[in-house]
């Protein structure tokens, strides 16, 4: 594929990705209000920030290619586990996630002046039971700090996973097949 993209987002990791589908690009970030709206359920709130994100790219003039736009969200007993906000936040998420499967999803959208394609993408994690200071010396390696839900499965968090069932890509934060199925379809339109 030879077709060339925006992608509104600042991840190092979804850039990595987007290499990876051998498509061309160029990078942006976009001030988007991430808040969860009040009763927003899991899959519309992720959707909503994927269609927004591309969306402000398309409004910032970024029109003469297709925006992409995307969002992760870890999500557990139907809550949106987002960033930490700070350590204890994070060892409250780690344990919930401790020994339980939980769901990520990752929403992607296509957005130009006249049109916007999006889909969300699950898959299911999970965890072995997290000792404390697994725990701990997770928080302190650094990588938390900046994740949905609070680890990476690329990295450092990856040791905590047994099992996933579904696009390991979505939950590094871009899923690869759906995302250069929904970039043909959005050409197509």
């Amino acid at each position: 594929m030879t077709t060339s993209v925006y992608l509104a987002s600042a991840s190092p990791r979804r850039k990595e990705l987007l290499n990876q589908l051998g498509i061309e690009f160029s990078q942006f970030s976009v001030d988007a209000d991430e808040s969860q709206l009040p009763n927003e359920q899991p899959h519309n709130y992720v959707e909503r920030l994927a269609r927004l994100k591309a969306s402000l790219g398309v409004e910032l003039g970024y029109t003469d290619r297709p925006v992409l736009g995307s969002d992760t969200v870890v999500v557990i007993d139907n809550e949106s586990l987002c960033k930490p906000r700070d350590e204890a936040d994070f060892t409250q998420t780690l344990k919930r996630l401790s020994g339980n499967t939980h769901q990520v999803l990752t929403a992607i959208a296509f957005a130009s002046k006249d049109k916007i394609l999006s889909c969300v993408v699950s898959t299911d994690v999970t965890f072995k039971t997290l000792t404390d200071e697994e725990i701990k010396a997770y928080w302190l390696s650094g990588e938390p700090q900046d994740k949905a839900g609070g680890y990476g499965i690329q990295g450092l968090g990856g040791r905590f996973v047994t099992h996933i069932s579904g696009s390991y890509f979505c939950v590094v934060g871009l899923p690869l097949y759906e995302t250069e199925q929904l970039l043909q379809a959005f050409l197509r339109r």
